[in-house]
């Protein structure tokens, strides 16, 4: 989110979408590469060496950022107030401690929930509650006010944030489980459609970025829903016994398609929503919501699934009941679009308008952005 917000201080309004959009296309050579190579090792040595390798892979780009950002001076300039973060002390700089003592309460609740939800017992359930307790009564003071009940302008675009994420990765993570566990697709070929998937999204990003900045982004938001609602049925159709390999499969591409759409539209909301210099307290809540939605939305669904398997349904139906699930949250990305656009005023393009915002006096308008 530090990239989001360096987009959000350095470029113009009308530029972000692009900027995010190349964000996007920097992913392909890694999707491509990555996904069969991951399958190819998985298959020959151990998946536990996939892990090894990645974790050996970040030393050399933390090497070069530290030699990158040797030298440079920091500094935490006083920062006007604003609702959306947390208020800046008597040094001009946000106070660090307590909001750090969230984040490892609300890492704690998140642990022990997913903890929780991978088996079906006694001590599994206690887990679970005690996690989602915890994120219950810690997560919200880590978001804008007004988040839960999706509030205008940015509490409603961190929400849908977190919703949307929580869908994509688990279809993500729960169509390649069901193709190799129930319909014994290899490694290989699984890897082949998360490359496909980043391909998607990659696509879907650039489009929204050159050809649709014209567009509002509150409707980039619901089409990026809808497309991700077919998506999530797509899923429910491939776990039917006897469908084909492919209407699973496809459900990772279709749903990258509408967060490719979706993502960069929310993330440039998000920064039209934050006063100017506090894009970072926009971008560590929209990453906040982020996480919490992966964690919420898979773990509902993993209890989804383990509680068919274990009340005696076939995989398949258990599966299907998770994917079902999964329309929840989407359907509700796709009616509260609205509510994220950005307040009147606010110059966008796509909202027919070229009238400068309060308080900006530059005449050039923000393009691609808003609505």
């Amino acid at each position: 989110m530090s990239i989001n917000t360096a987009i959000g201080q350095a470029y113009p309004e009308r530029l972000r979408p692009r900027a995010l959009a190349l964000m996007s296309a920097c992913w392909i050579i890694p999707s491509l590469a990555g996904p069969p190579l991951a399958g190819l090792v998985s298959e020959w040595w151990s998946w536990r060496m996939v892990f090894h390798g990645l974790a050996a892979l970040t030393v050399l780009p933390a090497i070069v950022l530290a030699v990158a950002l040797r030298g440079a001076a920091w500094h935490r300039p006083a920062l006007p107030a604003d609702p959306a973060g947390p208020a800046p002390d008597s040094r001009g700089s946000a106070p660090s401690r307590p909001p750090l003592l969230l984040a490892a309460g609300v890492s704690l609740g998140a642990a022990l929930a997913q903890y929780g939800v991978s088996g079906w017992d006694v001590r599994h359930l206690l887990f679970a509650a005690g996690g989602f307790a915890l994120l219950v009564v810690l997560a919200p003071r880590l978001l804008p006010p007004g988040t839960w009940r999706a509030a205008q302008g940015l509490p409603a675009t961190v929400l849908l944030c977190g919703l949307s994420s929580g869908t994509y990765f688990t279809i993500e993570a729960f169509a390649p489980l069901m193709l190799i566990d129930e319909r014994n697709v290899s490694t290989v070929v699984t890897g082949l459609a998360f490359t496909g998937a980043a391909l998607a999204w990659a696509a879907a990003s650039w489009v929204q970025g050159r050809l649709l900045e014209e567009r509002p982004r509150h409707r980039l938001v619901a089409v990026g829903a809808l497309i991700m609602t077919v998506a999530a049925g797509l899923a429910v159709a491939g776990s039917l016994p006897g469908a084909p390999v492919l209407a699973a499969a496809a459900a990772m591409p279709v749903a990258a398609v509408g967060m490719g759409l979706l993502a960069p539209s929310l993330t440039v909301l998000s920064l039209s929503h934050s006063a100017p210099g506090r894009q970072g307290h926009a971008s560590s809540a929209m990453q906040t919501a982020q996480n919490l939605g992966q964690i919420t939305v898979m773990a509902l669904s993993s209890a989804v699934l383990n509680a068919g398997i274990g009340a005696g349904a076939s995989p398949s139906g258990g599966y299907g009941a998770a994917f079902g699930l999964l329309l929840v949250p989407t359907v509700v990305v796709l009616l509260l679009a609205g509510r994220a656009r950005a307040a009147r005023g606010t110059v966008v393009a796509g909202s027919g308008g070229r009238t400068p915002a309060a308080g900006d006096n530059r005449a050039s308008a923000v393009g691609g952005h808003a609505d």
